[in-house]
Parts: C-alpha cells; sequence; structure tokens
C-alpha cells in the first residue's frame, strides 16, 4: 500500500516534525555539498506554503552522544537553509530537548521554520529511546519522515518518536516517496531487460543484493575491487589485486547459480592494473584474464567497458550500485565514466535508470549525468538495504494513503 504523502495532510496552524536526512559534509565549519538540503526544500516548501510550522530534525555526522560538539553542530545547516528558502530559519539551542527549544517551538507563527540541534548529541537518539522520543514527538501535531539516508535505521527519531504520536498523522516527505517508489515499486516488476551493475570494494558489502537481485535480474555485471573475489573463484590468476579469501567460497556458489537459472553474471574479461595503489605511481598495463603477479586491478579494461555499456544501452530497467574502478584517480576512471554514459543515453532511449547512493552517487555528479537519469538515490545504505530486499520500519508504521 501506498504511504501517506505529506501533501495530503491539512497541516494549517499545526506543527510538523520532519524527519530529514542533513548530514552533509562540513569543511572548517562551511558546508562543502548542499545537496541532500535542497533534496529536503520541496517537502519543507509543501508545509510552510500551506500554513504549516516546519520543525527539522537530522543528526549530522558521528559525535560522542554526551552533549553538545562545535565541530557537529547543525547551526550552518540551519543558516544554509534560511538561504535557500529565502527566510529566516530559527536555531533556538545548542540541546533539542532543553527549554529554550520548547519554548521556540511554542512561539512559532504559521509558516515559520525551526531546525533542532543534532539529534545525536544525545546517545539516546542511536539507542531508539522511548523517553528521548517523547520529548521530541511533544513538539509536533504530524510527523513525516524525508530521511531516506536513515530509514533503513531504528534511531529514535525514525521510530520511537512516530509510535510516540499516537493518533496524530504520520506521513512520507516527498523524497522518500521518490526513493521508495524507483527502489521498491519500480524493481517489483521491473521492465525487461533488468540489468545490475555492482561494483565497489567488497563483496562481502554486495552479497546479501546479489542473492536478492539474482532471481529478478537478466543480466548482473560485477566490477570494481570486489570482481576479483569471483575471477579468484573461477581459478584465474589475479595478481595482487584485492580478494576477500573468505568469500571465494560464496563468489563461486554465486556463479554456480547463474549458471543453473535465467539470469547471466558477466565478469571482467580484462582490467587496467598497476604495480602500486596510487594515481600517479606505478607501472600501469592492461592484461586480459590473467593478471601479471605484482599488479592488481584497479579498473575494467576497454572490452569488459565496451561490453558492459552494450548491455547497459539494451536494457529497460537498470540499476546501478558501486563504481567500476578506482574513479577519484585519473588513470583508472573510465571504467565507472562509460558505465555513467551508458546510463544516460539508455535514459534518452526510454529505460528506468536507477543509481543507489554512496560512491555511484557520487560518480553521477562528477561526470555530470546525475540529471539525466531516472533516480540517484540519496542514500547509499538505505538504497543497498532496498536492494536486499529489506522493509524498513520507519516506512513501514506510517499511514496508508
Amino acid at each position: 500500500m501506498p504511504k501517506l504523502n505529506i501533501a495530503s495532510v491539512d497541516v494549517a496552524g499545526k506543527r510538523v516534525l520532519i524527519r530529514v536526512d542533513f548530514n552533509v559534509p562540513l569543511k572548517d565549519g562551511a558546508i562543502t555539498d548542499d545537496r541532500r538540503i535542497r533534496a529536503a526544500l520541496p517537502t519543507i516548501q509543501s508545509v510552510i506554503e500551506r500554513g504549516g510550522r516546519a520543525i527539522c530534525m537530522s543528526h549530522l555526522g558521528r559525535p560522542e552522544g554526551t552533549g553538545y560538539e562545535a565541530g557537529h553542530s547543525l547551526k550552518p545547516v540551519a543558516e544554509r537553509l534560511g538561504e535557500l528558502l529565502g527566510k529566516p530559519v530559527a536555531f533556538p539551542s545548542t540541546d533539542c530537548t532543553d527549554k529554550a527549544t520548547a519554548d521556540a517551538v511554542k512561539a512559532m507563527r504559521d509558516g515559520d521554520v525551526l531546525v533542532l540541534e543534532n539529534l545525536r548529541f544525545h546517545k539516546a537518539e542511536k539507542k531508539g529511546d522511548a523517553s528521548f522520543a517523547a520529548k521530541i514527538a511533544d513538539l509536533g501535531d504530524v510527523y513525516a519522515n524525508d530521511a531516506f539516508g536513515t530509514c533503513h535505521r531504528e534511531d529514535a527519531s525514525m521510530v520511537a518518536v512516530p509510535r510516540t504520536m499516537t493518533g496524530k498523522p504520520k506521513a512520507v516527505g516527498f523524497l522518500v516517496e521518490k526513493e521508495i517508489r524507483y527502489l521498491d515499486e519500480k524493481l517489483a516488476e521491473p521492465a525487461r531487460p533488468f540489468v545490475v551493475v555492482l561494483g565497489g570494494a567488497k563483496v562481502s558489502d554486495k552479497l546479501p543484493a546479489i542473492t536478492n537481485l539474482m532471481n529478478k535480474a537478466d543480466h548482473i555485471l560485477i566490477g570494481g575491487a570486489m570482481a576479483y573475489t569471483f575471477i579468484k573463484a573461477l581459478g584465474h590468476e589475479v595478481g595482487a589485486s584485492r580478494v576477500e579469501k573468505d568469500q571465494v567460497a560464496s563468489a563461486k556458489k554465486m556463479i554456480d547459480h547463474a549458471a543453473n537459472h535465467h539470469v547471466e553474471l558477466h565478469l571482467p574479461t580484462d582490467h587496467i592494473c598497476s604495480t602500486e595503489f596510487s594515481e600517479d605511481v606505478g607501472d600501469i598495463e592492461v592484461f586480459v584474464d590473467h593478471i601479471r603477479p605484482g599488479f592488481m586491478g584497479l579498473d575494467i579494461g576497454p572490452k569488459t567497458q565496451a561490453h558492459f555499456a552494450d548491455l547497459i544501452r539494451r536494457g529497460k530497467t537498470i540499476v546501478w550500485n558501486g563504481p567500476m574502478g578506482v574513479f577519484e584517480w585519473k588513470p583508472f576512471r573510465v571504467g565507472t565514466k562509460t558505465i555513467a554514459d551508458a546510463m544516460a543515453r539508455a535514459t534518452a532511449a526510454g529505460a528506468t535508470t536507477i543509481v543507489g547512493g554512496g560512491d555511484s552517487a557520487a560518480a553521477a555528479e562528477e561526470f555530470g549525468v546525475a540529471d539525466k537519469l531516472s533516480h540517484v538515490s540519496t542514500g547509499g545504505g538505505a538504497s543497498l538495504a532496498m536492494l536486499e530486499g529489506h522493509k524498513f520500519a520507519a516506512v513501514e508504521l506510517l499511514d496508508e494513503a
């Protein structure tokens, strides 16, 4: 069942607690990437334009949980939000549960926006503590979840707060609704061919997703450092490439499973390798099949790039999670850029293209294709959990539409 959207809730004159994901990168107290703040704007604007009072709450970084830490304060976020909204945003206190915060919330007028200080200044947030949640819940008349990046977690603000708000509307924001639409509903019955591209460093991180998608996908393309555990399982020489020895048997099971089912598993057949894990030191060579001793695979090779791009361009639903190599370094970025470009071309041809968050989203931004794809997720861990087939308590407990 689709969930109640905040747009369908009468918010006029009401205090709306919006759990947002304002976990943005900071350097010397300045925000270096405000995408997560911008992603929350549609929900916040919907509330205030209809006479609601928006109370935004989030975590930022990993503070100790023993009180205020200047380096993890949401004050710069509140200031940036005010700039984006073109209006003042209240930031009343260094503690989200103190009297100053409660008084500031009481003083809010229709259309006002307020940001609570970092929830994780309290250990109770990560613990899902009910008494902490009750203090937060008392601040609101309506709850909205627009924090997809933490939907897979059972923190107090994600689960205990809405549970505490008995009889009050509990809705999804626009961002979470969109994430669910693409990562759940669109993949329940995908248009075919359904192509999954998985990369990154560790097989262990992606094994549950591969297991789940094996039963749905037509093609699974594996690149990145994790590919070498699979290639090792086939008995090929991988030189000094990264291999998770404890995952080789699992990788072999996956290969055998794919061979006996309708899904085709595609591994790199050539590799761009170096003698050093470095951008500008070491000898770089391309190897086909076997990699010589002393060399490590740091990107998929030209033949694999062409093969993967062709499969993507022919796909009708494509999911990409994880880079093909060390794309941050110029000699090893072509594989990931090829995937990004192929995804953009597939979208232009009518395919549904979905990028899991994290490094893949960063790559899509870097290579200028993020706005040319159907959906780029804002949550790396949450999007991967959805690809693994998990349901989230933070979403399940919201009201039905």
